[in-house]
């Protein structure tokens, strides 16, 4: 290939200005004309309209100049992508690994029914999932942890079965949220408060919060304004939609359950955890689901447990159960919790909290019970459909030093890096990829103005290495779901929540456990290179299309040859696309490609675009 001449450079200069000026215009308008919460467009959109009105300059991207012939032989003989068709109008909420009809035929003993069930490959759906009629964006944040549009998920059940608890009401086209749950129909504000005053939540050192059984998301929603990030998670059951009113909310969620399979979260994960009514059987199987929420606790971590059984003596009436069967199962909580070196630090009213020993392991030294099972594993973050054991998970003796209170932990040196428990990752590797991604996100800012604005609450990394990208963006008006896939070649979710942040294990070749329209913008950096031979690239992004928003954004990040594909098979999905160099340059092999989600709406069983 003939060496460049700098004419050519400066003409890739000015092409990649060109591009960039374009698409800056192009989400700038995007975000004023989104269907919002607030109304189809608004006021400022005209202005913006005016103002930019020769926004559409980089709206034809020619990706040849920059790689020869080799791009131009792809373009000249590929075929045309393959059109994927709009999915029946009933599959507008479809959770393919929690499907009902599936989950039925599953036994019910320790909800094992209402765990992941995913479609074989004869039974997976090949069409884009569609939103429901009149759908809107959801309401910025904060206004959305009060609000939902009722077109958006049309259920009003809950309104019903739980109005005295404060849960949910529905007023016109908005569903309204007061911040009421089972245990705290006054509001979750004034329940948190009391738990203050038990628990250091001021002072940054309860920074990530694991929520059983969360119904709509109140707790966490309401914890969010204390610098608390809460993962949420409740079945998909009878209580219609509950995890989707959450996400809709803007609170972290996902559908789980704690039933036979262990938390998809690497042990020591979370500061504190918390069950109000969540009706898990804790004194049920020795014990197995506590030592569970043991394994994510960190030294030191705390438990919340608030409703029955708690202060029986006082509610069992209300309860409406007998002295007996309260007493025996609290009897049963007291001495797990003896066993697993938890401490009561209080009990008040309904609820009460046990703190996590800092040194469980001098405590169980101590300890003459045969009862003590100690789980024989080598990794203990190797959990991805593993058998939930009833044995206590052995952790490392800690001080109160190794982790520091939120903010400053987002940036310090995680333990796990500290002490080389992720082979391959030094410090001196964590603190280029901090500096690196700082740089990538703002590149991404320039080419799309509105990325940390508040358009984008919900936010996904499908592939998060270190977390630097959630790092990167952190604002109080987003938040990041980490996922670290589970054939990632290092383990570093442990180090994602030890930045305070929050994350999941997950298997891409399979269906993410969230409800359709649930994620505002999705960056998957080297994903695609990640899975390829592994699985099919059309399903993995058929799911992306389930789960984005309508108008939500996608951002790839991955070697050119594979952008191209996924471009490809975009082509065929109802989604606008522009495809950029790397902020280093044109000779740069890693790309961006950047895309934008349609809206368009189902109409009985047939689907419009507006």
């Amino acid at each position: 290939m003939a060496k460049p001449s700098s004419t050519d450079g400066r003409t890739r200069s000015f092409v990649q200005i060109f591009i960039v000026v374009g698409l800056c215009c192009f989400f700038y308008i995007l975000g004023a004309w989104q269907r919002s919460g607030f109304g189809k467009g608004d006021s400022i959109a005209l202005e913006i309209t005016k103002s930019q009105a020769d926004c559409n300059i980089g709206s034809n991207l020619s990706f040849d100049s920059h790689h020869g012939g080799d791009v131009g032989k792809i373009d000249e003989f590929e075929s045309k992508p393959r059109e994927f068709k709009p999915c029946d109008a009933r599959y507008t909420d479809y959770t393919p690994c929690q499907e009902q009809k599936r989950a039925m035929t599953f036994p019910r003993e320790n909800m094992i029914y209402r765990e992941r069930h995913c479609p074989p490959e004869k039974e997976k759906l090949h069409c884009l999932i569609p939103a429901p009629k009149g759908y809107v964006t959801p309401f910025p944040w904060p206004k959305s942890r009060d609000y939902v549009p009722y077109a958006n998920a049309p259920y009003k059940s809950l309104t019903v079965e739980k109005a005295i608890q404060n849960w949910i009401q529905y007023e016109g086209d908005v569903f309204r949220f007061p911040g009421g749950g089972t245990q705290f129909p006054q509001g979750a504000d004034k329940y948190i408060d009391q738990i203050a005053s038990v628990i250091p939540i001021k002072n940054g050192t309860v920074r990530t919060a694991l929520d059983t059984g969360c119904g709509v998301a109140s707790w966490g929603a309401y914890l969010w304004s204390r610098n608390v990030i809460t993962m949420s998670f409740a079945p998909r059951d009878n209580h219609e939609a509950q995890v989707q009113f959450a996400l809709e909310r803007g609170a972290p969620a996902i559908i789980g359950v704690l039933g036979s399979i262990k938390m998809p979260y690497p042990s020591g994960a979370f500061d504190m955890a918390h069950c109000s009514r969540c009706l898990i059987p804790w004194g049920a199987n020795d014990g197995m689901y506590m030592m569970e929420v043991d394994r994510v606790l960190r030294p030191g971590g705390y438990w919340i447990l608030s409703g029955p059984p708690i202060n029986w003596r006082v509610y069992y009436k209300a309860w409406q159960r007998t002295k007996e069967d309260l007493e025996e199962e609290q009897n049963k909580i007291e001495e797990i919790a003896k066993l697993l070196c938890w401490k009561k630090v209080s009990e008040k009213a309904e609820t009460a909290i046990w703190q996590k020993t800092t040194d469980s392991e001098s405590c169980r030294s101590r300890q003459d019970d045969s009862r003590v099972k100690f789980c024989d594993i080598t990794d203990v973050d190797d959990v991805w459909y593993k058998k939930m054991e009833g044995c206590i998970t052995p952790n490392p003796k800690v001080t109160s030093g190794d982790l520091k209170p939120f903010p400053e932990r987002l940036y310090a040196i995680p333990p796990r890096i500290a002490s080389g428990s992720v082979p391959g990752v030094s410090v001196e590797k964590y603190q280029e990829d901090k500096k690196k991604w700082k740089k990538h996100v703002n590149a991404y800012k320039k080419i799309n103005s509105v990325l940390d604005s508040g358009r984008y609450r919900n936010i996904m990394d499908m592939n998060a290495g270190l977390g630097s990208f959630a790092a990167a963006i952190q604002s109080p008006k987003l938040w990041v779901m980490n996922v670290v896939p589970t054939i990632a070649d290092k383990n570093t979710l442990g180090v994602v929540y030890e930045r305070g942040l929050i994350g999941i294990y997950h298997d891409w070749c399979e269906a993410f456990s969230t409800y359709p329209r649930t994620y505002d913008l999705i960056h998957a950096h080297g994903l695609f290179s990640l899975y390829k031979d592994k699985c099919n690239a059309e399903d993995i992004l058929l799911e992306m299309d389930r789960i984005l928003r309508p108008e939500g954004a996608v951002i790839f990040r991955d070697e050119v040859d594979t952008l191209i594909n996924v471009k490809k098979i975009i082509g065929g999905m109802r989604w606008d696309t522009k495809l950029v160099d790397h902020e280093d340059g044109p000779l740069v092999p890693e790309k961006i490609l950047i895309a934008v989600k349609q809206y368009w709406v189902t109409d009985g069983n047939t689907t419009s675009t507006q």
